[in-house]
């Protein structure tokens, strides 16, 4: 194995290649290789047909110490991806009974019957590790051979991402192409473009020795990233304090050292008060709700979320009063608090979260084009309204649009902690 390991990943499936489904593997699996010190040489994506995989699959193990494939472990016939690897390999198959009992048995907990079509995921290299699949059908492999490794993952991301996270890291790790711990320190902002950060951070990091600074930009986010090319020159401590005095420069902007997400934030924050948050989503759709019920334990937080799309829904479930629509309309300062406060009466929460706007690509006026946004928050300490303006097509204003009311809200809860200005107002010092 060289010194400085070459990985490459291949994902398969013509799924991918014709664009029915995003290539959410790559963006996986490079995050965490990434998070292990390991940078991707390059990443392959095969259709499902053997010419191609042998062939695309050959030319990459001569040049790499590590592959991890995705896809084509399971039972149809148009995954192929262990006969045409194994062909490339001069590996024999062999059948394995151990993982047709644990396919059985898979059955049997859903309660239906196998179908024998499954029977040929049984097969695997001679000399391959099995990978179990807790939550599939498809095993995976771990392969040593000729100084280099293979990893064979299934496709679906619920089966892979596990099995990479409790099986494959471990073994990484033992052959020393993972260290023991993460390898870079990661910044997350907000409010931020990419340039506008690079412009703050960078007079802290030039001429940094055995420096690597890496940036991911994403709708109305950015990560800053920091990593060690030579731990006795720059050790995890040195790491920390160029993270914080970066974190001090970037100000309110900074969101997390870490990957947590805005909604992940603010359940912390309200976690930390005890406080609750509703929320009423019109353009948006749903979007902002979803962030928040992504996280476990979040029903101690998140009491519920109002998608009123059209104005008699918002009349109907937030009591949005009609005459308030009629004169100001549905995109306005005055509807986002109503919707807010509205929603913190219906759902008996403490906080209100709410987003109303034209996300296009028709729709606007000449005063509200599309892309005219307003945000509405209520809190124990008042309501605000906030207007932003998007230029992008319906997807992408509709994900700023919830990104930016999550952000907001973010930066309202740091700046009005409730227990700092209740023992304000105790001591006398504001007036509530």
């Amino acid at each position: 194995m060289s010194t400085t390991p070459r990985v490459e990943t291949i994902t398969l499936g013509d799924e991918l290649l014709l664009g029915i489904r995003e290539n959410d593997h790559l963006t996986y699996l490079g995050v965490e290789l990434a998070h292990h010190g390991v940078e991707p040489a390059a990443n392959l994506v095969v259709r499902d047909n053997p010419a191609d995989i042998r062939s695309f699959f050959a030319d990459s193990w001569k040049r790499s110490d590590l592959i991890i494939t995705t896809g084509g472990l399971g039972p149809t016939t148009d995954d192929l991806t262990r006969e045409a690897i194994a062909d490339a390999l001069g590996e024999t198959l062999v059948y394995d009974p151990e993982i047709e009992q644990s396919i059985r048995e898979r059955f049997e907990q859903l309660g239906k019957e196998m179908p024998e079509i499954n029977l040929r995921q049984c097969n695997r290299f001679q000399n391959s590790t099995v990978l179990s699949n807790p939550y599939g059908t498809a095993p995976g492999l771990f392969l040593e051979k000729d100084g280099k490794l293979l990893v064979m993952l299934p496709g679906p991301a619920r089966e892979m991402h596990p099995m990479f996270q409790n099986q494959v890291i471990p073994r990484l790790q033992q052959a020393g192409i993972f260290p023991e711990i993460d390898c870079y320190l990661q910044l997350r902002t907000a409010g931020l473009g990419e340039s506008a950060l690079a412009a703050l951070v960078e007079p802290l990091l030039k001429d940094v020795p055995a420096l690597v600074v890496g940036y991911c930009a994403r709708a109305g986010m950015v990560d800053l990233r920091l990593s060690s090319l030579d731990s006795e020159v720059l050790d995890n401590q040195g790491l920390q304090n160029l993270a914080d005095q970066c974190r001090e420069t970037i100000g309110e902007d900074f969101v997390c050292f870490g990957d947590l997400t805005l909604a992940e934030v603010i359940f912390r924050e309200l976690r930390t008060l005890n406080q609750t948050l509703a929320v009423a989503e019109s353009c948006t759709g749903g979007l902002v709700s979803s962030s928040f019920t992504e996280i476990a334990g979040i029903s101690k937080v998140f009491h519920g979320g109002a998608v009123c799309y059209h104005n008699d829904a918002k009349v109907q479930l937030l009591e949005v009063p009609e005459v308030m629509l009629e004169q100001h309309g549905a995109v306005s300062e005055e509807v986002a608090i109503a919707m807010a406060t509205g929603a913190c009466e219906k759902f008996g929460s403490d906080y209100g979260l709410s987003v109303t706007g034209f996300a296009g690509p028709t729709g606007g006026t000449q005063v509200l084009p599309v892309g005219s946004i307003y945000l509405g928050y209520a809190s124990p300490l008042g309501v605000w309204a906030k207007k932003i303006s998007l230029r992008g097509d319906r997807a992408s204003n509709r994900r700023r649009a919830a990104t930016a009311a999550l952000d907001w809200m973010r930066r309202k809860l740091r700046k009005y902690k409730l227990d700092e200005v209740f023992a304000a107002a105790d001591a006398g010092n504001i007036d509530l």
